[in-house]
């Protein structure tokens, strides 16, 4: 059941946020298709039956690099797309292009192939149970909260509306200055607009659905 954390004086110490991701454009169809372009690069290495070290080898990137791209917790530098495109024997446009079904009327989504979704949050595992910013204007993920992940030192506040459903763990949720600690089967559904904070202040990690509506243009 959700509650609200005591204030100031009683609330529990916070936990150190973890160190930042690249920041995201603030577009949100960007970052859909940044967010798959280390899956495509896997996915096109595996096919080839390259290591991480045989591609840092005929790219010239380092595996380290590599595998950070194919993990969405690093965005490439066109520089560092270039190289890997040749090396993969791609355009860089592969890797920006929408899915052939992105303009399809529905999404199936098996359990086991969640796609990533980038997230500035270091820490913080996001896995695709909806279809795309294209031709949706819902996005919905499982997201996975490690102990100390946070959403950083900076108060969000953005357009749309999002929706956290808790499947398992504490959230703690901070909406204007106001902290709810959210545990299995709550839910809180706000305006982005509404200035907020999140952080898993637990010793387990946390997993809830979570939810994005963004606004349609002229609404």
């Amino acid at each position: 059941m959700a509650t609200r954390a005591k204030k100031e004086g009683d609330a529990k110490p916070r936990a150190a946020a973890p160190k930042k991701a690249p920041t995201p454009t603030g577009n949100d169809e960007v970052d859909v298709i940044v967010s798959k372009v280390g899956k495509k690069i896997e996915a096109l290495r595996r096919k080839k039956r390259l290591s991480l070290q045989n591609l840092a080898d005929i790219s010239d990137v380092s595996p380290g690099a590599i595998h950070k791209i194919e993990r969405s917790g690093m965005v490439p530098t066109i520089t560092t797309l270039l190289k890997l495109a040749t090396a993969l024997g791609v355009t860089v446009g592969y890797f920006v292009e929408e899915d052939e079904n992105a303009s399809a009327p529905f999404q199936f989504t098996p359990a086991g192939h969640r796609q990533p979704v980038y997230t500035p949050h270091e820490g913080l595992s996001l896995g695709s149970i909806s279809g795309s910013y294209r031709q949706f204007v819902t996005a919905a993920a499982v997201a996975t909260m490690p102990p100390g992940a946070s959403s950083g030192d900076q108060v969000l506040n953005h357009t749309g509306e999002e929706l956290i459903f808790v499947l398992s763990g504490e959230v703690v949720f901070r909406m204007d200055a106001e902290d709810y600690v959210l545990t299995p089967g709550d839910a809180l559904h706000f305006q982005g607009g509404v200035p907020h904070h999140w952080e898993n202040r637990g010793t387990e990690p946390a997993q809830v659905i979570w939810y994005v509506f963004r606004n349609r243009e002229g609404a």
